[in-house]
């Protein structure tokens, strides 16, 4: 596996799954990257999150507030932090997005545009996931010893991360007990994730 083409989400409703999502992230980035099925999807954290990297914070509003106004429930709020200007939202399949950039002031016009779609994975054990993904050909772009490890997205539509799930469950802003990692699969160009 070198790269991640697509993500397929478990919903109640196909359907409604993919208006939301059109509606809500459809100016932003190629929502096709995101496969629906039908399943009942895992109650609680999913041991997951969705994040949609932006350029500036004026991207990062306008992109929170139309996936509010798609339906989306808030969890966090946009604010600026230490790390930039972000927040977080669940979608109404119950799949949490963060919304965020590393930015704190505009820049430019407002585009809406999505520079890094990321799947954050949040593990028991960061360094023996590591191991798991680099076997399974992913270059690694940054790591923080057992904290956290971005891997390079080889041109593929979507990067993945891991982060501790304690840690994950907190920066998202919900408890941290849930189901685990049931309601999402990742679709690869090459071999089995």
């Amino acid at each position: 596996m070198n790269s991640i083409d697509t993500l397929t989400l478990d919903v109640a409703d196909a359907a409604a799954a993919r208006t939301f999502y059109d509606a809500a992230f459809g100016a932003s980035f190629d929502t096709s990257v995101l496969d629906l099925r039908e399943s009942a999807p895992a109650p609680g954290f999913r041991g997951f999150t969705l994040s949609l990297v932006m350029a500036q914070p004026g991207d990062v509003t306008a992109v929170y507030d139309a996936a509010l106004a798609a339906g989306g429930r808030a969890i966090k709020p946009v604010t600026k932090s230490l790390w930039g200007y972000g927040g977080t939202l669940a979608a109404p399949d119950g799949t949490i997005w963060k919304i965020a950039c590393s930015a704190k002031k505009d820049s430019a016009p407002v585009t809406h545009a999505c520079q890094d779609l990321v799947l954050l994975l949040g593990c028991d054990d960061v360094a023996a996931t590591k191991q798991h993904y680099v076997a399974q050909g992913m270059a690694i772009a940054r790591s923080f010893g057992k904290k956290y490890v971005e891997f390079e997205s080889g041109g593929g539509a979507v990067k993945l991360a891991l982060y501790g799930r304690k840690a994950l469950a907190k920066d998202a802003g919900v408890p941290d007990d849930g189901q685990g990692q049931q309601g999402i699969a990742i679709g690869v160009a090459s071999g089995a994730a």
